[in-house]
């Protein structure tokens, strides 16, 4: 927006006291050349034309109707928070976790600080799902802590994993190795880990002709299928104590948590046998249990099936595919055949398109959205000579004074900074992060 139109001001808006979103509280700590995109970031932020107000929550410090009677534009960019869940049988029994909870957890966001996953009662932890997300878990509970010591990570999570008793990893997914949903790079690095032994069965590697065809249409699955593939030809080392293993489990989707002998803890899971069949409408191949079940022990299950977005008061919103229905970013008044072009409201990210895609997919998709409001604004949608002038700045300035909320400005967020970094220079760290709250909101105004 900065360089799309000269003299825009842009305010971005944000529930925690810190900035960068998913950089700092989804990218795993041991991917810290991901990272790097926060100087960009901040390089934006440090424009005069541009401010930060950290720790304002829409929805309770202000409402969306109060944002676009102060601003000509309005842009929601607030992802996906949430979780999809599986709904079956057992599904609150304890040591169930989402991944988003578990991966907030290791990245110190204030949030999850207490959710204290239990590593020490189990030997064996299941992953569901076979994304990205769910190998970052997995390579996590893995990965040799002396390396994960010089990394970000939450202080209390290095703890954690230091005394975990977990040397099994199973990663479930109810598809074949043709549908995992990885992208080679994190294949490959999870295959790489030292000391873990990679198991797969020579028999879920049998492609169909409709494998076959994915695979010549998707470079993407061609590649994780012969890392898989070449994987599972590795003749594994000698199971001594030392080595922890990981398990590719396909064809099998859960049925049911099972509960270990307390009643209240997880301890195995139902798994049914699946088959894949083409599904008639996309041609996409579908998985079909076959009515054959197996169980699973376990102690830990972090669930990586998908995230969900959340609706707000005032905002339309599609329930069923969990985004909100828009126009090349123009966010529409419903999702109906009819619905209008609601003026100055604009939606990008997972909240626009859904909870799919990585650092550049999000990038084109914040173009598109920039492209149809500089459209617009040179339609002069944004110019009402008869109607008051929006206050922007200082008009949001005024409700948080109203409401008394306090928000973190960019240089409180410099002073979190400059403190994680510092503290984290002790450790040999690239930052030791503060995760709690009321910790963040002292050292911001320090």
């Amino acid at each position: 927006m900065l360089k799309g139109r000269e003299g825009v001001r842009v305010d971005i808006i944000d529930r925690l006291p810190t900035p960068f979103g998913l950089v700092r509280s989804g990218v795993a700590p041991d991917h810290p050349e991901t990272k790097i995109v926060v100087n960009q970031f901040s390089r934006v932020a440090a424009n005069p034309r541009c401010s930060f107000f950290g720790n304002v929550t829409l929805g309770s410090d202000l409402s969306l109707s109060e944002l676009r009677k102060t601003y000509d534009v309005v842009v929601l960019a607030y992802g996906a928070e949430s979780d999809r869940s599986f709904g079956i049988p057992g599904e609150d029994l304890r040591g169930i976790h989402s991944a988003r909870e578990f991966v907030w957890w290791y990245n110190g966001h204030p949030d999850m600080c207490n959710l204290a996953p239990d590593l020490t009662n189990t030997d064996s932890a299941v992953v569901l799902g076979q994304g990205n997300v769910a190998l970052d878990v997995a390579r996590i509970l893995l990965r040799c802590t002396t390396e994960l010591a010089s990394t970000d990570i939450a202080d209390y999570a290095l703890d954690a994993l230091r005394s975990s008793t977990i040397r099994k990893v199973y990663l479930v997914g109810r598809r074949g190795p043709v549908q995992a949903a990885c992208t080679a790079k994190e294949l490959r690095e999870i295959l790489g880990l030292k000391n873990v032994n990679v198991y797969i069965k020579e028999a879920d590697l049998a492609t169909s002709p409709a494998d076959k065809e994915e695979m010549r249409n998707s470079r993407i699955k061609r590649r994780v299928y012969e890392l898989l593939s070449k994987a599972a030809t590795v003749h594994q080392e000698n199971n001594d104590n030392d080595r922890k293993e990981l398990h590719f489990v396909f064809f099998r989707k859960p049925t049911k948590f099972l509960p270990s002998e307390d009643g209240s803890t997880v301890g195995a899971m139902e798994l049914e046998k699946t088959l894949l069949k083409d599904d008639g409408a996309t041609g996409k191949q579908v998985a079909v249990g076959t009515g054959e079940f197996e169980e699973l022990k376990c102690g830990i299950v972090l669930k990586s099936i998908g995230y969900k977005s959340l609706p707000i008061e005032g905002l339309s919103f599609d329930k069923y595919r969990g985004v909100v229905p828009n126009l090349r970013g123009r966010v529409l008044s419903s999702e109906s055949e009819t619905a209008t072009v609601e003026p100055g409201l604009y939606v990008v990210g997972w909240l626009k398109r859904g909870p799919t895609g990585i650092v550049a997919t999000n990038l084109h998709c914040a173009e598109e959205t920039v492209d149809s409001i500089l459209e617009d604004d040179r339609k002069g949608l944004f110019t009402d000579p008869s109607g008051p002038k929006r206050q922007g700045r200082r008009g949001l300035l005024e409700i948080l004074e109203q409401k008394n909320a306090r928000y973190v400005p960019f240089d409180g967020w410099e002073k979190i900074d400059t403190k994680e970094k510092a503290d984290g220079e002790l450790k040999n760290k690239p930052r030791e992060k503060i995760t709690r709250w009321n910790e963040l909101l002292e050292a911001a105004r320090e």
